[in-house]
């Protein structure tokens, strides 16, 4: 845990949380700015700052809570739909350094908007990007 860290303090329960789940690894509560009724966090209560550093066991623990979660909202709530959503980097909008997960649920009409404008690529560029990831996996 970092002392300075807002969401290690809310993930150990030093500040108060809308809590809708809770165990030894997580903490889930309603985001305080949601971008729609019912958006939740996830945080692991171990500190990441970000993906990058979340190890292979937290990682399966925590998508497996996330379906969990996510099946409880869209029954509580009547969505239509659900994003999840998971920002690395500051260009990427992550605004909190603890690594966490975003459950917004999505209403016809809700004007919430997580899109991008697609490109268009070559099939030689697509070979080159698989090649370069592939080379640091």
């Amino acid at each position: 845990m970092k002392d300075d860290c807002l969401f290690c303090q809310i993930a150990k329960g030093k500040i108060p949380s809308t809590t809708v789940y809770e165990d030894r690894h997580f903490r889930v509560f309603l985001d305080v700015n949601p971008a729609s009724k019912g958006h939740c966090l996830i945080v692991p209560k171990e500190h990441f700052d970000n993906v990058y550093d979340l190890d292979a066991e937290t990682a399966g623990k925590l998508f497996s809570l996330a379906t969990c979660i996510a099946r409880a909202m869209c029954d509580a709530l009547g969505c239509d739909g659900l994003n999840i959503v998971q920002n690395n980097g500051k260009i990427a909008g992550q605004t909190v350094f603890h690594f966490h997960l975003h459950l917004i649920p999505r209403y016809e009409g809700d004007g919430v908007n997580v899109t991008w404008t697609p490109h268009e690529s070559t099939s030689e560029e697509l070979e080159k990007i698989r090649a370069a990831i592939r080379k640091e996996i």
